[in-house]
């Protein structure tokens, strides 16, 4: 079956996106509590784009989570209608997510880091392109039936649904079943 290469593939990266997300927000929920109050922690550093990247990274965290359990819950329904919510999920965590890869390339820059901050600028790199792959995954399900759930059930009660469209020789044969008899 070539559909359950995409699908073998998704359990394992969603587990580890999970895990990753869930870091992330660990990290920056830390290091933005110190920030805050304005403590000074040896592991902490920062700098003029500490703030951003911090407040970015906790968005991207919250956000990558919850596509993790739609991408979840699309791999255990394998229809057409979950993948659609699981690839509009996935993009809008991919982007918030590549918002933070971009100010964590420039808190790399300016420099001034300690290492709680390197540690979460680098689960921000990798999950960049972990999500990406995921995206890219769910993206070959809803372009090819072979890589994903079809998009129409043609009655053998495996895929998507076909949410009532009806071919034209349907069409036709319907419309010529209602007609009124001629007299």
């Amino acid at each position: 079956m070539m559909g359950g290469g995409s699908r073998g593939s998704m359990g394992p990266l969603l587990l580890v996106n999970l895990v990753m997300y869930v870091l992330v927000l660990a990290l920056a929920g830390w290091s933005l509590d110190k920030y805050i109050d304005r403590q000074t922690h040896r592991h902490l550093g920062g700098n003029m784009s500490t703030e951003y990247l911090l407040i970015f990274a906790l968005l991207a965290g919250a956000v990558g989570a919850c596509s993790v359990l739609a991408g979840t819950m699309h791999l255990r329904a394998w229809r057409s209608d979950s993948l659609a919510s699981a690839v509009s999920a996935g993009l809008v965590s991919w982007a918030l997510t590549a918002l933070s890869f971009g100010l964590a390339c420039k808190q790399i820059i300016l420099g001034n880091r300690g290492r709680r901050l390197r540690t979460l600028e680098a689960f921000i790199v990798i999950l960049t392109f972990t999500q990406l792959l995921c995206l890219m995954l769910l993206c070959a399900g809803a372009v090819s039936s072979s890589y994903g759930p079809s998009c129409r059930n043609s009655g053998g009660g495996s895929g998507g649904s076909d949410y009532g469209v009806m071919s034209r020789e349907q069409r036709d044969t319907t419309a010529a079943s209602n007609a009124p008899p001629h007299a």
